[in-house]
């Protein structure tokens, strides 16, 4: 079925996007890969593609354009090329933080932060995560203590995407002792003082987007980086985390779309008993089945976006959208993987590399279990 969600200026940014992948970054990737990390330099070349810019008031030196269409052509040209994972930590910088500074922010705040944020100059981070609580907003522990013009912080993050990168850090901490009017968000800049960095994590799968610990050792942080008012931060994360969801639900169903893409043509190829494998009835409707999943999942994800620019997008949808997309695209790779055959594990195949990419995304910005049962209290069961 014919996709509707884009016009002609989204298609004509999508092939600058192909462009700038082709020469930036699939040369590249496999050495980001084997580091664990992508260069600064990858967020200041996609800050004068104008990624970075498009929400950005014009004033600090963005377009001023608020339509998240233009995130999700950057998220599925990047799966298209194979190098995704390259391009998550851009993405969270622009799809999960930005709304922050965007919504948050006082003016002073806006003029500081915000022309770097766009240019890729100041790559920021959201550090929610805890050694001891993970979807549980309300077991967040990092404390903050006012101290005259400061904030001193004290605890620990992990799991933290742009950990190592990042200049800028929206750390949720707790101000007060109510389990939601208690959380703030302050934002911790690269060279505060008792703030460090711990271990690049060595993760089972996307290497070359950089996560890591981060520690608050009565870190001082001015009060003027407070974003919104004091105990105002669970509110802040509750709002923010649906487009959170539905950025991860688009690069799932991208990657589910491109993984199947190749096992087509690899089907069609492949020969076992003297024809192609994809001629045999047995791959052609497990095919089918997939392609039916990944359509019909795609058509109901264009239709969150849509709601998400038009400020309609409810928690409960994006949860659908996020736990959905990410459970079809560990379907789609792991069939993915069985029709390649042993090939299939091999790590010279990108289908390989794109299941073991394939696993997290059931996990980060919420659980499938807590998805569940976000829509299952909407349900109003008693």
């Amino acid at each position: 079925m014919k996709r509707i969600l884009f016009d002609s200026a989204h298609e004509e940014y999508r092939q600058s996007v192909r462009a700038f992948l082709g020469k930036e970054v699939v040369p590249h990737y496999q050495d980001w890969d084997t580091a664990g990390i992508v260069p600064r330099e990858l967020f200041t070349a996609l800050g004068d593609l104008g990624a970075f810019g498009i929400a950005v008031p014009e004033e600090f030196g963005g377009a001023g354009i608020g339509d998240f269409r233009y995130n999700v052509v950057l998220q599925e040209e990047a799966a298209r090329a194979g190098v995704s994972p390259a391009i998550l930590g851009p993405a969270l910088h622009n799809d999960v933080c930005l709304p922050y500074f965007l919504d948050y922010t006082t003016e002073e705040q806006k003029a500081r932060w915000l022309p770097g944020i766009a240019s890729g100059e100041l790559i920021t981070a959201i550090a929610m995560t805890e050694p001891g609580t993970g979807s549980d907003l309300s077991g967040i522990a990092t404390k903050a203590v006012r101290d005259g013009d400061h904030y001193v912080i004290d605890g620990a993050k992990t799991f933290i995407t742009n950990g190592i990168n990042a200049d800028l850090v929206i750390a949720a901490v707790r101000t007060g002792e109510h389990q939601h009017r208690g959380l703030s968000l302050i934002v911790v800049e690269r060279d505060t003082p008792g703030f460090e960095r711990g271990r690049k994590l060595d993760k089972v799968g996307l290497h070359a987007q950089d996560t890591a610990e981060l520690f608050f050792r009565g870190a001082r942080v001015p009060a003027a980086n407070l974003l919104g008012g004091e105990g105002e931060g669970f509110f802040g994360l509750t709002k923010n985390l649906a487009q959170e969801r539905i950025s991860v639900a688009v690069s799932g169903l991208a990657q589910a779309t491109a993984a199947f893409d190749q096992t087509v043509a690899y089907v069609r190829e492949r020969k076992a008993f003297g024809s192609a494998i994809g001629s045999q009835q047995v791959i052609r409707h497990r095919l089918a089945e997939l392609a039916t999943e990944i359509d019909v999942a795609q058509h109901y994800l264009d239709r969150c976006v849509v709601a998400l620019d038009a400020g309609e997008l409810t928690v409960v949808d994006a949860a659908k959208a996020k736990w959905w997309c990410t459970e079809l695209q560990g379907r789609v790779t792991d069939a993915c993987v069985q029709l390649h055959g042993g090939y299939g594990y091999m790590l010279e195949y990108p289908i390989a590399r794109a299941w073991q990419d394939s696993r997290v995304t059931r996990i980060y910005a919420g659980t499938t279990e807590i998805m569940k049962e976000i829509i299952g209290r909407s349900l109003q069961l008693g």
